[in-house]
């Protein structure tokens, strides 16, 4: 089974509770399950969400061994963590990127990704089905 490692960064632990105008109202549970649902036959989802930037680092660094995949949306670390960036760089697989809101139609700050430079796509807007997009899109790269 290839595992497709999930990461969702600060504050997505707080799905369907904290700004549901622009996160709407699914949980970080629904969208692990909208995940998985979207992998393709012979690859299951490890999903891993932290409001600490080194955690998601270590989990990249050990996903080099565990995973042919990451679909990942780094919240807030998008727009300043170059540390992430670079932890991504040493990752040989496919990166997705997903953002649930339209970023390019929000504050300034918001338009710009560390992560969208190693990002072999970008999906922003399309709610939390972003997830599952991005999932199958992982599959195809990696079957």
């Amino acid at each position: 089974m290839k595992t497709i490692l999930l990461l969702n960064g600060p504050n997505l632990n707080l799905l369907g509770k904290r700004q549901p105008e622009h996160y709407g109202h699914e949980t970080l549970a629904d969208v692990e399950a909208l995940a998985q649902g979207a992998c393709a036959e012979g690859f299951r989802i490890e999903a891993m969400q932290s409001n600490w930037e080194g955690q998601l680092i270590d989990w990249i660094h050990e996903a080099r061994e565990t995973a042919v995949g990451i679909v990942i949306n780094p919240g807030g670390l998008s727009h300043s963590s170059i540390a992430l960036l670079d932890a991504l760089n040493a990752f040989e697989g496919p990166v997705i990127e997903v953002h649930i809101s339209q970023i390019h139609k929000r504050e300034a700050f918001r338009h710009h990704s560390y992560v969208s430079n190693r990002a072999d796509a970008v999906i922003a807007g399309l709610g939390t089905d972003g997830y599952a997009a991005a999932v199958r899109r992982v599959c195809k790269l990696s079957a």
